[in-house]
This record gives structure tokens, sequence and C-alpha cells, in this order.
């Protein structure tokens, strides 16, 4: 049946089977986890050369930079609105289903979070958080991830090429090409998408249900 080959749908079963299992074993899904961090690794992996090669063969495809002005601000309010949307929707979650009641982090592997609660209650320095956007070194923003730097690398990159034309439209195809091998990876990687979030629900039940049986 075609539904079957869904990925939307053997998403929805993985998580249904995750929970299940975990409840049911608990003691099994925590030595699997290695599998599960290993598709979240593979897909932050591809995340910020994506970042790059999209907005950059975007921006230059364009040319003109009223049409990249008018779509950068659409975007932007459409980036803040469907936030705004998903804020509301998930502060209604919250306070209705309760997620994680009475879960215990202690029980959980590397279940410390002091470090990051302590950052959370510290005021927002919104000085350094502007200045830290710009990159000291454009490779390790690549290295680490940091999203909002690579963001505005591929800004700048994108207006500079797009700037030079002719000149660079060799540079253009090529990164156009590379993109696409990149999409070919995260597609080879969604196809794992069901056993990750398997994985990944089966060792939060299997944490849940062990915090539970302990206080039993």
């Amino acid at each position: 049946m075609r539904v079957l080959k869904n990925l939307t749908f053997q998403v929805i079963v993985a998580i249904i089977a995750g929970v299940l299992v975990g409840f049911f074993w608990p003691g099994v899904g925590q030595h699997l986890e290695v599998l599960g961090n290993t598709f979240i690794n593979a897909v932050k992996m591809v995340i910020a050369p994506i970042i790059f090669l999209t907005i950059v063969v975007g921006i230059s495809r364009m040319g003109d930079m009223k049409k990249v002005g008018k779509v950068g601000g659409k975007a932007l309010i459409y980036f803040e609105v469907v936030s705004t949307i998903a804020l509301i929707v998930g502060l209604i979650v919250v306070h209705i289903l309760q997620p994680g009641a009475g879960l215990d982090p202690s029980k959980m592997p590397k279940g410390d979070v002091s470090q990051f609660v302590s950052k959370g209650n510290g005021q927002i320095n919104w000085v350094d958080f502007f200045a830290n956007i710009v990159p000291q070194n454009v490779v390790n923003a690549f290295a680490q991830g940091d999203i909002l730097q690579v963001l505005f690398f591929s800004v700048l990159f994108g207006l500079g090429l797009s700037a030079l034309g002719q000149k660079g439209k060799p540079l253009v195809d090529f990164f156009d090409g590379v993109s696409q091998v990149f999409f070919k990876i995260i597609k080879y990687i969604m196809y794992f998408a069901p056993v990750g979030v398997l994985l990944e629900r089966w060792l939060l039940q299997s944490v849940r249900s062990g915090s539970k049986r302990s206080r039993r």
C-alpha cells in the first residue's frame, strides 16, 4: 500500500512503537541510544551547509537587491508570525497536557541540566548577542554549527556573489550543483527518520518508566 511507504506515516508508527516498547521493556532502549544519537548527528551534519548553499544561491539568482530586500522582509515577518503562533500553541499544550510530568531528570543519562538552568536565569546581554552573530572565524562557525553566524555569512556571501554579475555565474552554478548533492544526502538521511524517532522515543519512555518504578 502507498500509505505504508509514506515517511510521515512511518514516523508516526515509530513514535507509537517507541513509546510502547520503552514502557514494557525500559532497559532495552538505553542500549540503543547510540543509534538515535547517530541519526541526530547525521541531520546536524548537513544543516549548516544546506543553509549556506540555499541562501547563497537564492540571493545570487535574484540579482536585484530590491527583490532580495522584499523577500527578506516577507520572510522575516512570516518567521515572526509563525514563531509566535508556535509559542502560543506550545504554551497551551504544556499547561494542558504537562508533558514530562513525573519524569526524574536525575535518572536520565547526562541528566544534569543545572548549567543550562543557570544560563537561562541570567539576564540577556543584547549587545553581546548581536555582536556574536558576526563570526570571528567562518570555518569555526560551520564546525560548531552556529546557525546565526552561518546565516550572517551566507547573506554577505550571497550579496557579494550577486554583485559580481556574470563573473560570478560559474560559481553560482557550482554552488547550485553542490546544493543538489546535499539535498540528496538529506533525503537519504530521512529514510532513517522512523528508526531515529523510534529509538529516541524508546529511550525517553524507558527513562520515564524506570523513574516511576524506582519511586515505587
